[in-house]
Formats: C-alpha cells, structure tokens, sequence
C-alpha cells in the first residue's frame, strides 16, 4: 500500500518566491530582504528582536531567491549554447 504525501501551503510567515517574476523584480525584493536580514541581526546582538526565528526564515526566502535567478541564468545559457550564441 502506497503512502500518500500530503502537499501543504507554505506557511502564512514564510512566503514562497514566484517563479513568474521577472530578473529585476527579484533582485529589488533579494536587496530588501538582505537589508531587512541586516537590521535584525542588529537587532539579536542588543537582544530586542522578539520573533527569533525571523532571521533564519528571511535566510531562507534569500536563498529561494537566489536559486531562482541562478536556475533563470543556467536556463538562458543552456538556450544559447543550444542556438549557438556566444556569451562575451
């Protein structure tokens, strides 16, 4: 008998990352979200943060983030070299 995986939503505080979005409108929302990683950090060292696990789930939605536009960027090389275009 096979065991069926239940497929949850991601949590309400954790957001997923579209992969609709365009380049830029990723890089604006990694920018934001490293500056705000930035401002709690500060926070921890003068213990006034009172979500702690909101740095590591800002961590966490950088990384998503990144690995988006890494997969777009091997996807759009992987086109070229398959057309034949050179990347200089």
């Amino acid at each position: 008998m096979k065991k069926q995986q239940k497929n949850f939503p991601p949590k309400a505080d954790q957001p997923r990352a579209e992969k609709n979005i365009e380049k830029s409108e990723l890089s604006k929302k990694l920018a934001i979200l490293r500056e705000n990683a930035r401002v709690i950090r500060f926070k921890a060292e003068g213990s006034k943060s009172k979500n702690v696990k909101e740095l590591s789930t800002l961590k966490k939605e950088i990384a998503r983030i990144l690995t988006e536009l890494n997969s777009s960027d091997v996807k759009s090389e992987s086109r070229s070299k398959s057309v034949g275009i050179k990347n200089k």
